[in-house]
């Protein structure tokens, strides 16, 4: 998995798949030099609409959720711009969505904050959802085919890889953007995760978030997981870098060495260089094969890469991601 079923015991942040992050991109628009694509993809293995019944459909998003890609442009693991997504209750199959974008003060607020992008827009549950236009942004949000490709079942039986690709034909929730880069700020370099929070009793509380591919189910204790889930950047490196010091140590590095693998994915936030080209962990592409870079960083390079190749339904032009992966009645 990259960071599907990111609570403990494999389940999803509060039981609830429409609370669960699965993964970020960040790359350059190949439509435009001067713009930025970002992606959270959610709700891993939605069933869709398609062939499916409305009161089947499982691909919504959470009325009660706030998500959010931070954005931090200045290297203090904190947000200085922020695009916030909230959506209203799915009804006969219907669901809109409304986008914020904020900088400053307003990017940190629990609360969705700063100039609204555009307000009530659909979201799409089948291949017939289009892009909208949203200020400057180019926006998009439904269903999509999932992108990440691992063999999930190889890393569970001591990495004897099977050729079964997990996410083969499944489907997940999709918030696409192509933003200006001045939007992002002044430097080239800026950092990137997501959160995912939810209103409980009154409160919001985070319960997801993450922002290197496959970090959740695979390197943290299952009893630290939720802990995480809870947590900020910010923190990270008093937190988790002893601890992934010692499990990067168990795996074939020297000390030194080991503190300064951890510090490739602490504090846990996707690092993005737009004057350097797109691989991961700078950015990630669609393509990049960011489970094996996982098990490579995690075993000082002698796991060897799955072997499996990216999927073939991504599109050329935006949103990129195939369309919606059709599932029988």
């Amino acid at each position: 998995m990259s960071n599907h079923y990111s609570a403990a015991n494999l389940r999803f942040p509060g039981d609830d798949a429409r609370l669960d992050f699965t993964d970020l991109f960040v790359f350059a628009s190949p439509d435009d030099p001067g713009k930025t694509v970002l992606i959270i993809d959610l709700n891993p293995y939605t069933t869709g609409m398609s062939a499916m019944p409305p009161f089947l459909m499982k691909a919504d998003l959470h009325p009660d959720a706030i998500y959010r890609i931070n954005i931090d442009t200045d290297g203090d693991a904190q947000a200085e711009r922020a695009f916030t997504f909230v959506f209203s209750e799915c009804q006969d199959g219907k669901q809109t969505g409304t986008a914020y974008y904020a900088t400053g003060d307003d990017a940190r607020r629990a609360e969705p904050s700063g100039e609204v992008l555009v307000a009530d827009t659909p979201v799409g549950f089948d291949a017939s959802a289009e892009p909208v236009v949203a200020g400057p942004v180019r926006l998009f949000i439904g269903v999509r085919s999932d992108p990440f490709f691992a063999d999930a079942d190889g890393s569970f039986h001591g990495f004897k890889w099977t050729g079964q690709d997990a996410f083969a034909d499944r489907n997940i929730q999709s918030i696409v953007l192509e933003v200006p880069n001045d939007m992002l700020g002044p430097d080239p370099l800026i950092g990137v995760w997501a959160t995912v929070s939810v209103r409980r009793d009154g409160t919001i509380v985070q319960v997801d978030r993450g922002g290197h591919p496959t970090i959740n189910p695979f390197v943290n204790p299952n009893n630290v997981k939720n802990e995480y889930n809870l947590r900020h950047p910010a923190d990270d490196l008093d937190n988790y870098l002893e601890l992934w010091s010692q499990l990067l140590e168990k795996n074939g590095y020297s000390a030194s060495e080991a503190r300064e693998a951890a510090r490739i994915v602490l504090p846990d936030i996707l690092r993005y260089d737009r004057n350097r080209p797109t691989a991961y962990p700078n950015g990630r592409a669609l393509t990049d094969d960011a489970f094996s870079a996982r098990f490579a960083w995690l075993s000082n390079g002698s796991i060897e890469p799955d072997g499996l190749a990216p999927h073939d339904d991504m599109l050329t032009e935006f949103p990129f991601l195939g369309v919606p992966n059709r599932y029988p009645v």
